[in-house]
């Protein structure tokens, strides 16, 4: 258990539940209903119970520890209870709904995997960086493929602008530079985030030692990947902590990430607090120190045009389960919708 992360402070307030006769468990790989965990007593597959109430307290997901009960075989089991998550990555889901979405839980790196043989896209990096320093894990960008990138150092150079904070490690799982100070920098429960055909997999089973995950070659039309990780796993590592592999992430949708937003964004953070007005929006205000450093080259617009939209995103998002902030939102579109049904109703209106 110790391997797969279970401490001192886990087990102290795990006392209660073993009066209970329940014995804690990692999940390893959560499915619909079911779920594989390492349990002190070995491997097991447990069903999971869904919730009467219809939140997620009892829908573990991959990283998660659990109590479990026993049942008539040592290999079955029942998920009694999620623990308290202490990080967790968690998403907006796909549909246009309010609903989260957690991809790893219990996680103390977020290795953001980068591909140096694709375009820099900075806005997907600073999307994934919102979701990671949000998690309350500490995020690494990794850059994969630096034997397929034209200029690793540059680019580099080019990503640690937009991750401030973020160490920035250059790798290939080809050649294996970098690996060895990426082994040294990543700790405990390490979740790769990323694009498919970022080389997560790939990269994960040398960090692993051996080819226990999954890969595939991107596709030559378009350069993108296969998918070739259908499920999220965790594995332990050779040197300690232990590995959780994520399939590819198609959209990166923020939701209540605000303080991953501040830290991604740290100069504009620290800008804003010479900003004449408590509450300056950075786009027009009089004393806004953020345009200021616009103005004279110490920060892209770029950059704060990105700024801008995520916490744009960020807002909505939040709206779609707050009612009073949505119809803060909405009341200037009511405002328009009126002024323009007057309009249309002016004698003096012409189509």
């Amino acid at each position: 258990m110790a391997d797969y992360g279970w401490d001192t402070d886990r087990e102290r307030s795990f006392t209660p539940l073993r009066a209970d006769g329940l014995v804690p468990g990692r999940v390893v790989r959560a499915e619909r209903g079911l779920c594989d965990v390492v349990a002190e007593t070995g491997p097991v597959r447990a069903i999971v119970v869904p919730s009467s109430g219809g939140g997620d307290r009892l829908t573990p997901c991959t990283g998660d520890w659990v109590a479990v009960r026993q049942a008539g075989t040592a290999t079955s089991a029942t998920v009694v209870e999620v623990l308290e998550r202490r990080s967790a990555v968690v998403r907006s889901t796909a549909s246009r709904t309010s609903r989260a979405q957690v991809l790893a839980a219990n996680v103390d790196t977020v290795a953001v995997a980068v591909s140096l043989a694709d375009p820099l896209k900075h806005g997907r990096i600073e999307r994934t960086l919102a979701l990671a320093w949000d998690s309350g894990a500490t995020p690494v960008v990794v850059l994969t493929k630096a034997d397929r990138g034209a200029d690793p150092a540059t680019a580099a150079a080019e990503v640690a602008e937009v991750a401030p904070g973020v160490e920035v490690l250059v790798t290939s799982a080809t050649t294996g530079e970098g690996l060895d100070v990426l082994t040294a920098v990543l700790s405990g429960t390490v979740v790769l985030l990323g694009p498919s055909g970022a080389g997560k997999s790939t990269l994960g089973n040398r960090l692993l030692g051996e080819d226990l995950l999954a890969t595939g070659a991107v596709r030559g039309s378009d350069g993108k990947g296969r998918h070739t990780t259908a499920w999220r796993e965790l594995l332990p590592l050779p040197h300690g902590g232990v590995l959780l592999d994520t399939p590819g992430l198609r959209g990166v949708g923020l939701h209540d990430a605000e303080e991953g937003l501040e830290q991604t964004f740290a100069e504009i953070t620290g800008l804003a607090r010479d900003c004449r007005f408590a509450d300056c929006a950075h786009t027009a205000e009089p004393g806004c120190a953020v345009l200021s450093a616009v103005e004279d080259g110490h920060l892209t617009r770029r950059r704060l045009d990105s700024y801008h939209r995520l916490q744009r995103e960020n807002t909505y998002a939040a709206s779609r389960t707050d009612a009073r902030l949505r119809a803060e939102l909405e009341r200037p579109m009511k405002q328009i919708a009126r002024q323009v049904r007057a309009l249309k109703q002016s004698p003096n209106f012409k189509a």
